[in-house]
């Protein structure tokens, strides 16, 4: 009897420690007890409008709770209101300085879906809306997020041709602190589409290795001029595999030795090293770079310097 009674008191008290908190608002929680209803994400995330709805945890969070840890002027941006709003958990991705946790937001019929950054300590940095229900046009959108993470956020429709016309954006949060553009696919406008836009050609390009290096029109790499001779601008863009796979990437190379050098830039993932040979220039991802192309093709590739006349090099 005696035995039965320890064992009884012993499932009590396992049954007191592992009582889930109570996140609606009623008690005081904990910031690992608000952390730890985010379950993690271990692969890439997908969702899309006309299921959103129906992509978070059972589990509730109070309006009150929430705002504990996140100041709500980041829920105003996104018109979130307190009365009547519900609060689930999705997931969190937890990365080396950062986690990001996804939630969404029902009030009546309209649902949000948006993620919240906060640094190791927990300290709230950036916010941003990534999919909603209640889109009125003719699109469908999606979200798709890799583990980078980059947040590809989608719209699609057929036209009046029964042809698919889509736009993607993806967006990642910078080391400065924001949300930034580093993918923008759309078919939409053809005429622009025809036109690829170099941003840095009309910068000097006098110092030894700066021109243009090309394989054709659609697929170069434009070296221009800094201060010095150890690091240059660089513009790179390519097509693959007849136009479904593409790529940019805006940086500054360093120098390592006289015929090396590298893009490597503190918090993001992405690294290029650039080897020149003679009149071409080889380039070879290192890094993960997919915020900058598509998933199945890679900065990978050698380029041939253009000769230009001397006073076009001049002016």
């Amino acid at each position: 009897m005696k035995n039965w009674l320890i064992l009884l008191l012993a499932l009590i008290v396992i049954g007191c420690t592992h009582k889930r908190p109570d996140l609606s608002g009623k008690e005081p929680v904990k910031i690992k007890d608000f952390i730890a209803a985010f379950t993690i994400i271990e692969s890439q995330f997908s969702a899309a409008d006309s299921t959103v709805s129906k992509i978070a945890d059972s589990t509730i969070i109070g309006y009150k709770v929430f705002t504990q840890f996140i100041p709500d002027s980041a829920l105003s941006k996104m018109l979130i209101i307190e009365k009547g709003t519900i609060i689930q958990p999705v997931g969190r991705i937890e990365k080396q300085k950062e986690n990001y946790l996804l939630a969404t937001f029902s009030h009546h019929k309209k649902t949000i879906l948006a993620v919240f950054v906060l640094d190791k300590k927990n300290k709230f940095l950036a916010a941003k809306q990534l999919l909603a229900n209640s889109s009125n046009d003719e699109y469908n959108h999606f979200i798709s997020i890799n583990k980078e993470p980059t947040f590809l956020i989608s719209q699609e429709k057929l036209n009046a041709d029964k042809q698919l016309r889509f736009s993607r954006v993806g967006w990642v949060y910078n080391a400065g602190g924001n949300f930034m553009v580093v993918i923008h696919d759309s078919n939409e406008d053809e005429k622009k589409n025809s036109v690829i836009i170099n941003p840095i050609d009309t910068l000097p390009h006098k110092n030894k290795l700066s021109g243009n290096y090309m394989k054709d029109k659609k697929n170069f790499i434009s070296l221009r001029d800094r201060k010095d001779a150890n690091s240059y601008i660089f513009f790179i863009h390519f097509e693959k595999n007849e136009g479904l796979c593409s790529g940019e990437l805006k940086g500054i190379l360093k120098m390592k030795t006289a015929t090396t050098a590298v893009y490597a830039e503190g918090g993001d993932p992405c690294v290029v090293d650039f080897t020149f040979e003679g009149n071409d220039i080889i380039i070879k991802e290192k890094g993960s770079c997919g915020n900058r192309r598509g998933m199945e093709c890679f900065f990978d590739d050698t380029f041939t310097r253009i000769k230009e006349s001397k006073s076009v090099r001049k002016k």
